[in-house]
């Protein structure tokens, strides 16, 4: 099932929970009100308060977290395209001769990675390019080595070869981000304290003889809205919140070893 129809069904799910769940919380207050008018409400601030000021706080926290994780995402695709373009210019050290197949095996290497984040959608399909990549991480390796040995240079191979370690240093920094997310026990509290928030709410308005709807489905709906965002910034290659526009820096510098 495709990501953006996975992250709206839950989404939705938790917003008609909610409903449901300030509905029934409606009637558990109207007939404790029925009850013991005077004392249905008594001493439930602070319960409410304590609930609502930990939801909050847990939205924040996950909130903040999968900002700074966009951010970090972002901030790697730059560093990996200075990396690629870095040891891409330090093969002018190398003698004449083996430039050309560097490079062609680096234009290859950055189409590999390109294809990666691309195919995302299809895990298995994004496995073989990551494995490709790989691959052609270890042809270039040799190929450098080679052609240090050839060029009889100390300084040369302190260049170029460190260059293209950092190179291949930053693709598993970039792998492990990826599969960077808070505990699935995270968000299974976050969704817990959604509903037993959306309880609460509705036991406090069994006061009112109406039902607010505007109210009610606003709470619900802001708190599945925030939700939703922060599965979208936790999955940034597949939801609507995307990395597009930083994987250009990358298009780009292929487009400059044509």
């Amino acid at each position: 099932m495709p990501y953006v129809l996975t992250a709206s069904l839950v989404a939705a799910a938790l917003f008609v929970g909610m409903l449901v769940l300030l509905e029934m919380g409606r009637r558990i207050g109207a007939r404790r009100a029925e009850r013991d008018p005077e004392k249905a409400t008594a001493g439930l601030s602070a319960v409410d308060g304590a609930v609502f000021g930990l939801m909050g706080l847990l939205v924040a926290f996950s909130f903040s977290g999968a900002a700074a994780r966009f951010d970090a995402r972002r901030h790697l695709i730059v560093e990996e395209t200075n990396d690629i373009g870095t040891a891409y210019l330090r093969l002018d050290l190398l003698p004449a001769s083996a430039q050309p197949a560097l490079r062609e095996s680096f234009r290859r290497y950055v189409d590999a990675r390109l294809a990666i984040y691309r195919k995302l959608t299809d895990i298995e399909a994004a496995k073989e390019e990551l494995a490709h990549a790989t691959r052609l991480q270890n042809e270039i390796w040799s190929q450098a080595v080679s052609a240090c040995r050839a060029a009889e240079s100390p300084a040369t191979t302190t260049l170029v070869l460190s260059a293209l370690n950092t190179m291949i240093d930053i693709t598993t920094t970039r792998t492990m981000a990826m599969q960077m997310h808070p505990p699935t026990s995270i968000f299974v509290m976050l969704f817990g304290l959604a509903l037993a928030s959306a309880l609460l709410a509705g036991y406090g308005m069994a006061a009112g003889k109406a039902r607010s709807w505007l109210h009610m489905c606003g709470f619900a709906a802001i708190v599945a809205l925030a939700v939703y965002v922060i599965l979208d910034l936790e999955y940034p290659r597949l939801g609507f919140i995307r990395l597009d526009a930083f994987d250009q820096a990358l298009v780009e510098l292929r487009e400059s070893m044509n």
